[in-house]
């Protein structure tokens, strides 16, 4: 009978199917690909290294840590900064990441160079492999010739790929290989150059990594140098994809949702259309569970069948995913298929759909023989006993599940909460939408106005599952649109004489008046010119740092006691800045005690309050400082911020350097200056921040382009459930418009009456989901990112009109049948 019957209502059956697969394929195609990201990290987390561990420090190793370094016996080093150099063939200056390499890193993976022999010549050559992007950006061959410092050396190849590098960092500062023998020839590691030194290790295969790193490396924290391991650093890379993964793991499984919530409308329309077959059956001899078990079947075959073509189409479109996320991938993934996704899409299938149909089928279990002569379609929704007990089953159901997928207790319970939440409220919407037509039904309207509301809340009707299924969609893609308008509002850098958008960075003492000058002769503003000091903490409190490291109970954050900060004095605060507690003290004369300022986050991660003692290690130098203010500092302002803040009075004879900052018109102004700075000043460090914020507009281009990769799913998944709504009541459709036209309505009318309903439906929900991202992404800006909220237009002029003109295109799509129905139809039917 479940086959028989199945066969007779296949279109509804196939258009409930097609909810499943699209969240089923969502969800397989992203396990499937977080399964082989895993497993490209462990497998390739040497080649990504290029060692198996690495021994690095910010600064020249001390004493100690060059006495561990030396005892393990390094294989190759390498020391590397970001510099400016120029190209002496055309004139142009580029900000990159220089690299002086001595050995033969990297030990795995390969360094991917044109031509190929350039990575295992360059060091008997003596020239330099330089980003192959910028090769063609500046229009460089091999032989021609860079000038990195003072140094003037020969391109021996184009450098694509090498270990340790990213696509988002080689956007900002592209690497350069040069021999590490000609470091000091450029002459660029001066007083106060940020520099990293980096050692490479390959070990023998019997050594544990981890009890090596458990033992060497807080022996070297103590040194201020770290210890890498390859499976260390596979793990980290593993967490930092994680997140990415949670975020498309729950847009596939609001897409799924979506679909169940399809399905269990469907079958509830669909069930009350058989309740008079079902009530025959009983009259001959059918029991309860013989009625039940026909439509059970019917729904579980349509979960395997949909789990299953679902898992097939999540198989092809994993393949996508290592292109969309190309950019943030330092590895290439290399896709293979496991069964584990495919079964858990089938099991997902089968599972989801009969539990999320439960609720209706329930009906089949207590309709009576009696219901052959009654003329209403409605049955007992069943004991209430029974109905709690599935949807418990159901909540269960989704906190496992969100469960597995966040792996926190904590994240899993908020996301179902905030699942019931947002659904409450499109239901509740929807329901009180059809409450206030129903009381103040304008009976004054015409006719075909009047028909089509009261569609709205007729039997059958398509009010609550629509606006759900649209308004979720759209809250999802709106979110989108106005979360990326406050991100890109935090990365906005001004272009006026009022706002620096260039930074020279590492400006030596003698050097300032001349390069002062030198942008001054440009008739460029010269806006700041700030004096950095490195320093250290000697002690918090009282306490000595080297007793605070080997404290186990210590409260401090341990990357205060190794952090060499770069601090500034000035007498007035700027605009990213605001006094929180104490009182700032502008400058101090020299008998006073010195009174500093601290960042709001220091203050926190240090334990420290207005009036506790802090002793700085300047150079050498002990000075003994009090906490006087404790500053709110806005960190994604792009300026120069800073941590510890002095007075004037305090630093002005400590051993110092200087950052100054201009403002340029055009790229041309730009380069002329940043030419001619390198030409003088080979030391010094030129960033535009107009180019920063170029990359960091295209990065939020491509994370705004995944999500709406996934949102897309819980679109297409509503306009599914949509057409299968639509579908379902196809038949009563039928038998009101031809009770209409026996009655003398015309086509027109009754397209009409279809059209104005379906135009109410796509306006409600896509409003309501655009509403609702309105207020949580005010929430948001407010909250999270504490910026002002200007939403975007396009939500309210595309996705409005849009998803209203779709909803009526496939409303109206069903009814060219309708009209072609002639009375007798019905009749037929009702004999």
């Amino acid at each position: 009978m479940a086959w028989r019957d199945a066969k007779a209502s296949r279109v509804r059956l196939l258009l409930f199917m097609a909810s499943i697969i699209l969240g089923i394929a969502a969800v397989v195609s992203i396990q499937l690909f977080s399964t082989n990201l895993k497993d490209n990290i462990q497998r390739q987390s040497k080649s990504l290294m290029g060692a198996d561990y690495i021994i690095d420090a910010r600064q020249q190793p001390t004493d100690r840590a060059q006495t561990i370094i030396d005892s393990l016996k390094p294989d190759a080093l390498e020391v590397n900064f970001v510099s400016m150099i120029a190209f002496p063939k055309n004139g142009g200056t580029k900000l990159v990441k220089v690299r002086g390499i001595d050995g033969d890193f990297p030990f795995y993976g390969s360094m991917n160079t044109e031509p190929v022999s350039a990575a295992t010549t360059y060091q008997e050559l003596g020239g330099a492999l330089v980003d192959a992007t910028l090769l063609l950006q500046f229009n460089i061959q091999p032989g021609d010739s860079i000038k990195v410092g003072e140094l003037t050396m020969p391109v021996i190849g184009a450098l694509k790929s090498i270990p340790g590098s990213t696509a988002i960092g080689t956007s900002v500062a592209p690497p350069i290989v040069i021999p590490h023998r000609f470091i000091n020839a450029t002459e660029l590691l001066q007083f106060g150059s940020r520099k990293e030194y980096q050692f490479f290790y390959k070990a023998s295969d019997t050594l544990d990594l981890n009890r090596f790193e458990e033992k060497i490396g807080p022996m070297l924290d103590k040194e201020n140098a770290d210890l890498d391991t390859h499976t260390s650093t596979s793990r980290r890379l593993g967490q930092r994809y994680e997140n990415v993964g949670k975020f498309l793991n729950l847009a596939a499984f609001i897409a799924l949702l979506l679909g169940c919530i399809g399905i269990a409308s469907s079958v509830h329309i669909y069930i009350k259309e058989k309740l008079k077959s079902i009530a025959v059956l009983k009259c001959i001899g059918a029991s309860r569970r013989q009625s039940f078990m026909i439509f059970l079947i019917q729904i579980a075959g349509i979960g395997i069948i949909g789990g299953f073509i679902g898992s097939m189409i999540g198989v092809a479109l994993q393949e996508l995913f290592p292109y969309i996320l190309k950019g943030f991938l330092p590895f290439t993934v290399e896709v293979s298929i496991t069964a584990q996704p495919i079964v858990m899409g089938v099991f997902l299938g089968l599972f989801m759909s009969v539990l999320f149909a439960s609720l209706p089928l329930l009906s089949t279990w207590y309709v009576s023989p009696l219901d052959v002569l009654r003329v209403d379609e409605t049955a007992s929704k069943g004991p209430k006993k029974a109905r709690i007990i599935v949807f418990s089953l159901i909540l269960i159901f989704l906190f496992l599940f969100s469960f597995w997928l966040l792996g926190s207790f904590i994240y899993a319970f908020g996301f179902v909460v905030a699942t019931l939440i947002t659904f409450a409220v499109l239901a509740g919407i929807a329901l009180l939408f059809m409450k206030v037509i129903r009381k103040f039904f304008p009976k004054r309207f015409g006719f075909t106005s009047r028909q089509s509301l009261l569609n709205l809340f007729r039997p059958n009707n398509q009010t609550v599952v629509l606006v759900v299924a649209i308004g979720l969609g759209t809250f999802l893609i709106s979110t989108l649109y106005f979360t990326k308008d406050i991100l890109l509002a935090k990365t906005e850098v001004g272009q006026s004489n009022a706002n620096a958008n260039m930074i020279i960075l590492d400006v030596q003492s003698e050097q300032r008046a001349t390069i002062e000058q030198t942008i001054k002769a440009k008739g460029l503003p010269v806006l700041d010119n700030i004096p950095l000091v490195t320093m250290r903490i000697h002690s918090l409190k009282g306490k000595l740092v080297n007793e605070l490291r080997q404290d186990s109970t210590r409260q401090v954050r341990g990357w205060l006691l190794n952090h060499e900060f770069r601090t500034t004095y000035r007498n007035t605060l700027i605009d990213s800045e605001e006094v929180i507690e104490g009182s700032w003290i502008p400058e101090l004369k020299s008998e006073d005690s010195v009174v500093i300022s601290i960042s709001d986050n220091l203050a926190a991660d240090a334990k420290l309050n207005v009036g506790d003692a802090i002793v700085f290690n300047v150079q050498g130098v002990l000075m003994q400082t009090t906490v006087g203010s404790i500053r709110k500092v806005d960190w994604t302002q792009l300026q120069l911020n800073f941590s510890i803040l002095f007075p004037k009075g305090v630093l002005e004879d400590a051993p110092q350097f200087n950052v100054i900052t201009t403002a340029v018109p055009d790229e041309v102004a730009s380069a002329n200056l940043q030419g001619d700075l390198v030409v003088k000043f080979p030391n010094v460090t030129v960033i535009d921040l107009r180019q920063v914020y170029t990359i960091i507009e295209d990065i939020l281009d491509k994370v705004s382009w995944i999500i709406n990769f996934m949102a897309f799913f819980s679109i297409l998944t509503g306009i599914i459930v949509l057409i299968g709504s639509v579908r379902t009541s196809k038949y009563q459709r039928i038998k009101e418009s031809v009770l209409l036209r026996t009655l003398g309505a015309t086509n027109k009318q009754i397209l009409k009456i279809s059209a104005l309903e379906y135009i109410f439906l796509g306006l409600l929900g896509s409003l309501v989901g655009i509403l609702l991202a309105l207020i949580s992404s005010f929430c948001l800006a407010l909250l999270v990112f504490k910026e002002p909220f200007v939403p975007s237009a396009i939500p309210f002029l595309v996705f409005l009109p849009g998803i209203t003109l779709l909803v009526l295109g496939i409303g109206l799509s069903n009814i060219q049948t309708v009209l072609r129905s002639s009375p007798l139809e019905v009749l037929r039917r009702e004999g």
